[in-house]
């Protein structure tokens, strides 16, 4: 049986992840401001998104779009600018290339480079790109791909599916180490390939420069979804002085990169801004706006500069204040969502003192997390106790520990745990004092509410709590390396609950947490198909994450975007963040 693919891909079939898919979908954000980039699953006989997510914040908070009141008092120089748009975030780390960035800044820069076989849709379909159509035949275990005939690289030269092929062996390469894995694809060969038994993938058959068929072993909930969200490299370019066993040279270009998307690295400055120019020839049709720039911002100068005309648009904390702050500046539209996406407090498990499950919980229930969360959020955020977002059809709060705020339950855990307080207050164990070496993000209102509060409440615990203020792209990269104890941050989740991020060893695995019952039940998820079956395999899971406490999860907020009300186009959902229609995205004159 052959079945075709116009379009809508594997709509019932996969309820998939956007990014860099491969297994590990979700990307790092700075912590109040986590970015939004998945899909519903509105298709999935549940309720819908903005449903679910109406119950949680209640009637009394404003969602949707609120639009700028008084476009007269629009600053002259935002007024002045007819071709370009400024973008206000948290400065890129500036790793341009999607197949080795891990935050959202940067996904914001690839994803309007690259492209690939499909693209998300605003209800968290998918919808082809690249791809004309996809053959899937012998049962679900083959899968052609059919290019758009014409399309071209922003440098003129042509594309085909032999760069897809070249983007396949770099995932695969025995040295790769970004955060996707496409092992879990099961493509036909993949083992010898890494292995260096073979030369080549022997599951991918290049039919034409337009078609590639590729087949996998066993197929799961993802296949589709692995193999569409492949990004393209150009071979003739990122290919020059590649060989198997070392992506050195393709890691040379990571501040140079080159793709077939709406828009072209012009200039970037580290820390600074990152510019980009419209892609004319760009196949979906060339951006209305010419210019963007994304400009590094932080929490204490983004209302600032939308205030002043210096930037359009900015993801500003959801906070009553924010908002009224917003409004009054009268050329503002407002755009309050979901956030799909959650807060956490992550640690570094390879460290003795967070082995133990005791421990884990015992910091959990010793944390005053709804003072935290509401002292920032108000009203707009709650809670959570699992890794996964409200707007998600995964989510559940079935036989799920609240771990309310109890110092007395944190410590008797903790004695019993072995943790005694010593003389000086300070618990001990084995010759060890208690005490957490804490990353934290400068200029953070999330940080700013949750030291104070966490200092208190584990000096009651007879814990010592010592931070150390850094960047946000500093922190990242002390936790790629693994040299912390703990910090605070936030995924940006994909539509579907399957990642790494909590499987032994997995490629997001930044905590080096490890749970056989996590990984049995997150591997019976994605080979499921049925999605009321895979509802039930990942409440198991969240409800055993619950209680193994992997991370100390804090909270689920609202997203809100200031966005100039000269700025018009963005198909803005939980689920599909501002750059994927930013090709579409216009300035009225």
């Amino acid at each position: 049986m052959t079945k075709k693919w116009n379009l809508l891909l594997v709509l019932v079939l996969t309820l998939s992840m956007v990014l860099s898919a491969c297994g590990g979908g979700n990307k790092n954000a700075e912590s109040s401001n986590a970015p939004s980039t998945s899909a519903s699953a509105s298709n999935a006989g549940t309720e819908s998104a903005s449903e679910s997510a109406s119950a949680d914040t209640g009637n009394q908070n404003e969602n949707g779009v609120i639009k700028a009141t008084d476009m007269s008092l629009l600053p002259a120089n935002a007024a002045a600018r007819k071709d370009t748009i400024v973008v206000g975030m948290t400065a890129p780390q500036g790793i341009f290339n999607p197949l080795f960035s891990s935050t959202s800044y940067d996904t914001f820069v690839n994803e309007i480079i690259f492209d690939q076989f499909i693209t998300v849709k605003g209800d968290g379909s998918y919808e082809n790109s690249l791809a004309d159509s996809v053959d899937v035949t012998n049962n679900n275990k083959t899968y052609t791909y059919h290019l758009k005939p014409g399309l071209k690289y922003t440098d003129g030269t042509p594309i085909t599916v032999k760069d897809y092929y070249f983007t396949l062996k770099v995932y695969l390469d025995p040295t790769y180490d970004g955060q996707s894995d496409l092992t879990l694809a099961n493509v036909v060969g993949t083992k010898e390939y890494k292995e260096g038994k073979a030369t080549e993938i022997s599951g991918v058959k290049i039919i034409d420069d337009n078609t590639i068929e590729i087949n996998v072993s066993d197929y799961d909930a993802m296949t589709p979804v692995y193999l569409g969200t492949v990004p393209f490299l150009s071979e003739a370019y990122y290919g020059k002085g590649f060989k198997k066993g070392n992506l050195d040279s393709i890691k040379a270009l990571n501040t140079k990169p080159m793709g077939s998307g709406p828009y072209v690295l012009s200039n970037y400055k580290a820390g600074q801004e990152v510019d980009l120019v419209a892609n004319e020839n760009y196949f979906k049709g060339a951006p209305k706006i010419k210019n963007v720039i994304y400009r590094a911002t932080t929490e204490g100068t983004n209302l600032s500069l939308l205030q002043s005309g210096e930037t359009d648009m900015d993801n500003i904390t959801v906070t009553p204040d924010n908002i009224d702050e917003l409004k009054a500046m009268g050329f503002m539209d407002l755009n309050i969502l979901p956030n799909n996406g959650y807060g956490y407090i992550g640690m570094n498990m390879k460290l003795k003192k967070f082995q133990d499950q005791k421990v884990r919980q015992a910091l959990v229930y010793g944390l005053n997390r709804k003072d935290i969360v509401e002292s920032i959020y108000g009203t707009y955020a709650n809670v959570i106790n699992i890794p996964e977002s409200k707007v998600s059809w995964a989510y559940t709060d079935e036989n799920i520990n609240t771990y309310d705020f109890d110092i007395e339950k944190a410590k008797q855990l903790l004695d019993e745990a072995g943790w005694k307080v010593g003389s000086d207050g300070i618990r001990e164990k084995d010759g060890e004092k208690f005490t957490i070496h804490f990353s934290a993000t400068a200029d953070n209102p999330v940080v700013e509410a949750l030291l104070p509060i966490m200092t208190e409440n584990y000096k009651e615990l007879g814990i010592e709590v010592k931070a150390e203020t850094l960047d946000f792209n500093a922190i990242m990269d002390k936790t790629d390396k693994g040299d912390y104890e703990m910090y605070f941050a936030a995924w940006g989740l994909t539509p579907d609950p399957d990642n790494t991020v909590y499987i032994t060893n997995g490629a997001q695995n930044r905590f080096g947490y490890s749970n056989a019952t996590v990984d049995k039940l997150m591997a019976e998820g994605r080979k499921e198909l049925d999605v009321e079956k895979r509802k039930e395999i990942y409440k198991q899971m969240y409800q055993e994450m619950n209680k193994d406490v992997p991370a100390i999860f804090m909270y689920q907020r609202t997203n809100m975007y200031g966005i100039n009300g000269r700025v018009s186009g963005f198909d803005l959902t939980p689920y599909k963040d501002f750059h994927l229609s930013l090709y579409q995205a216009e300035l009225q004159q």
